[in-house]
């Protein structure tokens, strides 16, 4: 099946006055589209959010313990949205171009002013490696946590890639990572 180089995969899930935009690098490639955020079974986004302080007044607000891939919709009520940096499933960043990569950077960026989220979280250091050398270019090498660069107003964090084949870092570090945004939402 071959996908159109603009065609969005997934459905932006924003609005204004979100407390945490999660921005997917880009969409996996998949056999069938998925209909949701961090849908793949094996990825540990919503366990590990599901774990973590971040997400607990959602959780009770939504009557679960656990959150699935199917509450990304609900969670706009609870200060939560998605989007992902590029909309259409490549394996990797490393396959657009640096003027494509540039139009990009600037379709995020007129989003999170327009949608105004206090923290854009980014999910995995290699395919925001070459966001941050865009934007902030003087800054030394990104690591996870809060980033010195924003986008607009909007403060931006760095969490370990959920995704399966990230094996080297476990459930419980993906989970202390949302626990340090949950701080970084009170500062």
């Amino acid at each position: 099946m071959r996908i159109d180089e603009d065609a969005a995969v997934l459905p932006d899930l924003l609005r204004e006055g979100l407390q945490v935009v999660f921005v997917g690098i880009n969409p996996p490639v998949f056999t069938a589209m998925p209909t949701h955020y961090f849908a793949r079974p094996n990825n540990r986004f919503w366990g590990a959010l599901s774990r973590s302080k971040l997400s607990r007044r959602a959780r009770e607000a939504l009557g679960v313990t656990a959150l699935t891939p199917e509450h990304d919709r609900a969670l706009l009520e609870h200060g939560f949205g998605f989007t992902d940096f590029v909309k259409r499933p490549t394996s990797n960043t490393a396959l657009l171009s640096s003027e494509k990569l540039d139009v990009k950077i600037a379709e995020l960026a007129a989003k999170l002013e327009r949608h105004r989220p206090q923290i854009a979280c980014f999910h995995g250091i290699i395919g925001y490696r070459r966001v941050h050398f865009r934007i902030a270019r003087d800054q030394p090498d990104p690591r996870p946590g809060l980033q010195k660069a924003r986008l607009g107003r909007t403060r931006l964090f760095l969490v370990p890639n959920t995704s399966a084949s990230n094996s080297h870092v476990t459930l419980a570090q993906q989970t202390e990572w949302y626990d340090r945004l949950a701080d970084a939402l009170e500062t």
